[in-house]
């Protein structure tokens, strides 16, 4: 079992970081701009590099909106969103990798589906925390049936 690495940050960054990246892909995939995409990769490199107090989406909101109004925190595993960063970076890099070799207006459909995954991930279902605490520290879903037994799902 891995251990649980709580860290304490802006529950307003934390939204900040999930939806502006979120938004990042949308605006990627419906300008068709390897750039944004880039820029994307990038963000995930240093949020995976740098871990989830220090990542630059959360750092951001905390030099700015956050020094307006001070936002309450929340407690994160940073382990599991290193785990998470590391997937979005897969993916990302991915994408890009498509969009720039491969030079095809059907490539785009992999960005969408990383603009889909990610605004799943921003409404607070994040699939790559979720694979990971399931994974690794055997936390998967369990249902009760009528007869009191478990099911995992």
């Amino acid at each position: 079992m891995i251990n649980y690495k709580p860290v304490s940050i802006s529950k307003a960054s934390f939204a900040f970081c999930r939806f502006g990246v979120a938004i990042l892909v949308w605006l990627s995939f419906l300008l068709k701009s390897e750039v944004i995409l880039g820029l994307v990769c990038l963000i995930f490199l240093l949020s995976a590099i740098l871990k989830v107090k220090r990542a630059p989406m959360i750092r951001l909101c905390d030099v700015t909106i956050n020094r307006i109004k001070k936002a309450p925190e929340v407690l994160v595993d940073e382990n599991s969103i290193f785990f998470a960063h590391l997937v979005g970076l897969f993916f990302s890099l991915i994408c890009l990798a498509l969009v720039l070799f491969i030079d095809k207006n059907s490539v785009w459909y992999s960005v969408l589906i990383l603009a889909i995954l990610k605004t799943v991930a921003a409404f607070g279902f994040c699939p790559a925390s979720k694979l990971y605490n399931c994974v690794l520290n055997g936390n998967c879903c369990v249902n009760n049936n009528k007869n009191g037994t478990s099911l995992s799902c």
